[in-house]
């Protein structure tokens, strides 16, 4: 299969039209539009029956006593794991694009409703839910796409990675509310094929790609 989107190529930048927040002059990052961004796939292997879409950044810091700090940096060696921005399910095995702003149009504090989706899809939690726990403003189960927020002060420039999965069964099987890694173990052995597109993102003019 090939994933590919009109939004960015892959291998580039991703608009900030297209992430949770965009670089500021004076206040290192304000709020942007967070529009789920198009997608295009072809070559889908015979015999799919559905889709999984998933999209993570694997280099969210493990600590973050350095995250957003004025008089700090978050070391470029620092050990680093992924972080979930969009989890749909359940994507019909005739579709073969996602329009811009189908998964996500604009920040909704609380999150998006979930799991139940247009067109019989379903989404998963992503996970804003985790980094906004605590946070009375802010928390609560964010289901649908939320787009790239890097630390501004990171030297690593976090390369978002959207997967299409074509799988071999109608419903991907799992029930309520789950995340990412319950679905990426929960699609084992029904994956026919699958296909990525990397888009990058930073908040720092100066970070560098690993």
């Amino acid at each position: 299969m090939k994933l590919e989107s009109p939004s960015f190529a892959n291998g580039a930048p991703i608009p900030p039209e297209f992430a949770f927040a965009c670089p500021d002059a004076t206040t290192h990052m304000v709020l942007s539009t967070n529009r789920s961004p198009a997608l295009t796939w072809s070559g889908v292997p015979e015999g799919t029956k559905s889709f999984v879409l998933l999209c993570h950044d694997p280099e969210v810091p493990t600590v973050a006593d350095d995250v957003n700090k004025e008089d700090r940096r978050v070391p470029f060696d620092l050990p680093r794991f992924d972080f979930f921005h969009w989890v749909l399910l359940d994507i019909a095995a005739d579709c073969r694009a996602l329009a811009a702003g189908e998964g996500s149009e604009g920040i909704q504090p609380h999150g998006k409703p979930g799991p139940d989706a247009a067109q019989g899809r379903r989404h998963g939690s992503n996970d804003y839910t985790i980094w906004f726990a605590g946070d009375a403003a802010m928390e609560g189960t964010y289901f649908g796409y939320d787009g790239p927020c890097p630390p501004f002060n990171d030297t690593v420039i976090h390369p978002y990675t959207f997967t299409l999965y074509a799988l071999d069964v109608a419903r991907c099987p799992v029930d309520g509310v789950v995340d990412g890694r319950a679905v990426r173990a929960a699609i084992a052995g029904h994956v026919l094929d699958s296909a990525v597109l990397v888009g990058t993102y930073t908040l720092a003019a100066d970070a560098r790609a690993r």
